[in-house]
């Protein structure tokens, strides 16, 4: 039985994971956009007796882990070893139920990639060619994007990579960098010539409009809106081949020291991951169309998985597509952007460790909080909240409620069910709906709208037994207490069915509590799982109370890890080179007032201000939308750099800089005057 009209035609489902980057452990974020989700869809499928593989890997390839690497003064295979080894550790022990969890420096993988390449190569779906790209003379090697860092010629940012500038959030070239610098040396690069082969995604337009635009107007829209914009702005050729040292090597001749670009290497490992699993019967799971093939991404990895990886299978030619890509936005922790670099996360392993057997917690409140539709927020103090008025007190309380009062009156069996009641029959009636009001939302990937189903059964539950009264009836009625308690106990073990895809451990303590086996999730919503004269074991607590010190003690440890960020940056920061102060004196620096300020369209970062300069009024865009909003800011004096050269950002002549101060967090402050001066005063 399944609920969604489109899932009939499938006979299986091929579902995937991102695959979590090698260089570090996985956090919050990672379980709340993906793999919590996943796991729920797939442990739905598998109750719903579907034929189902969950393929799962490490990403180890790419320049992150070379320069790593190098920081660490080991090899790359030491710091993707030692980081696959965490991450799958604490899936297993979060309970992510993979088939198979793999990696990419195998050698099945590497063989799978290699044959993929060689088959566009073969078949002349690639193009040859030959470019410039920045080399580092000094250490004789050509530079990945994030090797090289110079001035954002956009905002000014000195700090900005070759691939992006992280203040203003524009994408970038190398090339457009102002004073590149390599990263390895800190020499100047140059620009050398060198060969590689592309993807020109610009050839499968036409499908992809097709496919994703009319074939998938079903899709999320954060997925489908980010599709759309792409294909819209038309398709460039992508490099699938780099200079690097590390990864999968190039299959051809003329490709010594190129490897596959990260980028086309990492999704066929799902592929080499199902090879390595089912060396048979693999390609059932990948080329017969009625497997339903799913992929559960965070929205940084829509284009490679709507766009680039499907075009890939498309031009291999035997590959089936996704059906769908349920993509969730970002989570954000304590108000603030996860960040793996200042150590702001939450991460699994030491999750675990510091709440044992708490698993399901987290996985509750990262389902009940899942960014689906925009990004989210994780707080420790919410955390406490959901355990605590909601695990403690509704389900818990109501199973253990239920189990206390069948031991203390019925001698642990389930008693006898006599006529029913119009209320027992409402309640009867609302609780068979669950199995297919729960499955549906699965089905469409409504997760927290899933969850929120299974707690509502769970309230249905208290309701119906502080409504009924059995600890009163006992006295008065002992054959009405059996009905009502029989039929809570029925509500029990439809919870231990329902309550498994979301949370696992729980579901198996309440199985054996109840002396109950699994039963497919279409009989869930039964009245007569549990016979009568069944005999259930004694209550345990379910959830335990989080007190206010564990809660504190995290907190803590978050305050901890921002002061030590302040402390390291404040350290580390180099001066720059030394400059004459003709050098200096070149700029012109003067106070001005903001006179209007207003947000730039469809930017984040951005902000159009007014300045009068004192010399006139001009237009300048600043990347400050993050910290100030425009009603902010109207009227203050801030310094300005007047004779910058005009640029264009987002169609908008932008003439000068409004000079900001960096805070160690990340956080930028104006540079004013303390007290009020005249516009155009000039600082030097």
């Amino acid at each position: 039985m399944k609920y969604t009209e489109n899932d009939k035609r499938f006979n299986r489902y091929c579902v995937t994971t991102a695959l979590p980057y090698a260089n570090g452990p996985v956090h919050i974020g990672h379980l709340a956009g993906v793999y919590v989700p996943a796991d729920i869809y797939v442990r739905y499928l598998r109750q719903m007796g579907e034929d189902v593989l969950f393929i799962g890997g490490s990403d180890e390839h790419g320049v992150p882990i070379t320069i790593k690497a190098r920081k660490e003064g080991v090899n790359p295979q030491q710091i993707v070893d030692r980081y696959h080894s965490i991450i799958k550790d604490s899936f297993e022990q979060f309970g992510i139920s993979f088939d198979i969890y793999s990696r990419t420096s195998s050698e099945i993988h590497s063989k799978t990639a290699s044959e993929f390449f060689r088959k566009l190569y073969e078949n002349s779906k690639l193009v040859e060619k030959t470019t410039q790209q920045y080399y580092d003379p000094q250490e004789k090697v050509f530079l990945a994007d994030r090797y090289i860092m110079g001035t954002c010629p956009h905002c000014g940012n000195e700090k900005a990579y070759g691939d992006q500038c992280e203040a203003c959030g524009t994408s970038l070239s190398a090339t457009d960098l102002i004073n590149p610098k390599s990263t390895i040396s800190g020499a100047e690069p140059v620009l050398k010539e060198t060969k590689h082969w592309y993807l020109p995604l610009g050839d499968y337009e036409d499908f992809l409009k097709q496919w994703i635009l009319e074939g998938h107007k079903e899709w999320k829209p954060n997925v489908y809106g980010q599709c759309k914009s792409w294909i819209e702005q038309g398709l460039q050729e992508r490099a699938v081949t780099r200079d690097l040292d590390w990864g999968v090597q190039v299959p051809v001749e003329g490709a010594e020291g190129k490897v596959l670009y990260v980028w086309f290497d990492a999704p066929i490992g799902y592929i080499s991951n199902t090879k390595e699993l089912k060396p048979d019967d693999w390609e059932k799971w990948w080329k017969e169309t009625d497997t339903k093939l799913v992929h559960f991404i965070g929205k940084d990895n829509i284009v490679f998985h709507c766009i680039i990886f499907p075009v890939m299978l498309k031009a291999e030619g035997s590959y089936i597509l996704p059906e769908n890509v349920p993509a969730n936005e970002f989570l954000n922790l304590e108000g603030d952007k996860i960040s793996t670099s200042r150590n702001w996360a939450v991460w699994l392993h030491e999750y675990l460790r510091d709440f044992p057997d708490k698993q399901d917690v987290l996985r509750y409140v990262l389902c009940a909080n899942a960014p689906e539709t925009k990004d989210n927020d994780f707080t420790w103090k919410d955390f406490q909240t959901h355990n605590n008025s909601e695990l403690v007190a509704i389900l818990g309380n109501f199973v253990n409620r239920t189990i206390v009062l069948t031991h203390k009156y019925f001698g642990g069996q389930v008693p006898n069910i006599g006529i029913l009641n119009d209320s027992d029959r409402q309640m009867v009636e609302q609780m068979s709906q669950y199995p297919q009001k729960i499955g549906r939302s699965i089905e469409q990937y409504r997760f927290r709208e899933a969850l929120s189903e299974m707690m509502n059964l769970a309230r249905l539950g208290n309701k119906y037994l502080t409504e009924n009264e059995p600890w009163k009836t006992i006295k008065t009625d002992k054959e009405r207490t059996a009905t009502v308690l029989n039929l809570s106990l029925q509500i029990c073990a439809a919870l231990a069915v329902m309550m498994e895809p979301f949370l696992p451990f729980t579901a198996k303590k309440l199985y054996r509590m109840l002396n109950f086996a699994p039963v497919a999730w279409y009989e869930s919503g039964r009245t007569d799982l549990l016979g009568e004269g069944h005999a259930v074991n004694p209550a345990q607590l379910l959830f335990e109370l989080i007190d206010d010190k564990q809660i504190e003690q995290q907190t803590e440890k978050l305050q901890q890890t921002k002061k030590t960020n302040s402390i390291d940056s404040a350290e580390t920061e180099p001066q720059k080179e030394s400059i004459k102060y003709e050098q200096f004196a070149q700029m012109d620096i003067r106070v001005g007032t903001i006179v209007e300020a207003e947000k730039v369209a469809k930017t984040k970062k951005l902000l159009k201000l007014t300045v009068d300069t004192g010399i006139d009024k001009r237009t300048i865009v600043s990347g400050i939308a993050e910290y100030y909003k425009p009603e902010e800011i109207t009227g203050r004096q801030v310094s300005v750099l007047v004779n910058l050269e005009p640029k264009n950002l987002k169609g908008i002549e932008s003439r000068g800089m409004i000079l900001m101060a960096e805070n160690p967090d990340g956080t930028l402050s104006f540079v004013s005057p303390d007290k009020s001066l005249k516009n155009g005063s000039k600082i030097s």
